[in-house]
């Protein structure tokens, strides 16, 4: 058993991968021969993921707020505290939270034998997000 102590400051969204205000609180990071990483990841109204993928695919677990998430090709889905999202490996998406409304969700990947988890695309346009009322 092994206890990490809260000790690691939130950290602000890279603008390369986000749209807006975004803070990231890792929970859990790959070591030995665990291959998952996983982040408490707060979304302020508005905010989203650039387009990305990750190759053994990513769940999300909505844990407070309401959202919006997209695959490549699909509608804009809304998700709400409690729902679980998963993503195929490979599959083009994007998430983050609804236009007035924050969200935050717990991000869970492997990542693959060159320890990468995610592949970044390009970002999301305001037309892709849909807008305040789509």
């Amino acid at each position: 058993m092994e206890i990490t102590r809260a000790s690691i400051a939130t950290q602000a969204g890279p603008a390369e991968w986000f749209t807006g205000t975004v803070h990231i609180d890792p929970v859990a990071a790959p070591s030995a021969s665990s291959t998952v990483a996983s982040a408490w990841v707060h979304f302020a109204p508005g905010a989203r993921t650039a387009w990305h993928t990750h190759p053994h695919g990513q769940t999300i677990f909505v844990t407070e707020g309401v959202g919006r998430c997209r695959r490549r090709g699909g509608p804009i889905e809304e998700i709400r505290a409690g729902d679980r999202v998963f993503f195929a490996p490979g599959e083009d998406h994007w998430h983050g939270a609804a236009p007035n409304r924050f969200m935050a969700h717990i991000a869970i990947q492997q990542v693959d034998e060159t320890g990468s988890a995610v592949t970044w695309g390009r970002h999301v346009t305001d037309a892709e997000y849909g807008g305040p009322e789509a």
